[in-house]
C-alpha cells in the first residue's frame, strides 16, 4: 500500500462525500414536510463532519484534500436537480437509494482497497454513518 493509493482513495471518498452534501442540499430545498426537512438538516451536518474528518485525514498524509466533488459529482449533481421529484416519498426514495448506492457501496469497496488501519477506520465510520441515514429515512416513508 502505498502513499498515494491511500491519499487517492480517501480523496475519491471525500469527493463523494461533498456530492452527498450538495444532494441533500437538493432534498431540503425541495421537501415540504418540515419534519422531513430536519431529519435531512441534521443528516447533512453529520455528512460535513465526516467530509471534514476526511479532510483532516488527508492533510495529515501530507497533501491538499479535495474541496468539491469533482467534474463528474458535479456533473450528477446538475442531472439531479433536473430529475428531483417534489413530492416527500420519491424524494426520501432518491435519498436512501443514494445512501445505499453511493454512501454504503462505493464506500465499501474504497474499504477493500488498500488503506492504512486509520484510513480504513475511517472510512468504515463514514460508511456506517450512509448506512444509519439510510435506514432513518426509510422509517419516514408513508
Amino acid at each position: 500500500m502505498t502513499s498515494e493509493t491511500i491519499i487517492e482513495e480517501l480523496n475519491t471518498l471525500l469527493r463523494g462525500t461533498y456530492m452527498g452534501i450538495r444532494s441533500i442540499e437538493h432534498y431540503i430545498q425541495k421537501v415540504d414536510d418540515d419534519y422531513v426537512k430536519k431529519v435531512f438538516q441534521s443528516m447533512q451536518q453529520e455528512i460535513k463532519i465526516d467530509a471534514l474528518k476526511l479532510a483532516e485525514r488527508i492533510q495529515d498524509l501530507g497533501v491538499v484534500p479535495a474541496d468539491d466533488e469533482g467534474f463528474s459529482g458535479s456533473m450528477h449533481s446538475f442531472m439531479h436537480t433536473l430529475t428531483l421529484s417534489d413530492e416527500t416519498d420519491p424524494i426520501l426514495k432518491d435519498a436512501i437509494h443514494g445512501f445505499e448506492k453511493y454512501g454504503v457501496q462505493y464506500s465499501e469497496e474504497l474499504v477493500r482497497g488498500d488503506l492504512d488501519p486509520k484510513s480504513r477506520q475511517l472510512a468504515e465510520d463514514v460508511t456506517d454513518h450512509n448506512r444509519k441515514h439510510a435506514e432513518i429515512l426509510r422509517q419516514h416513508l408513508i
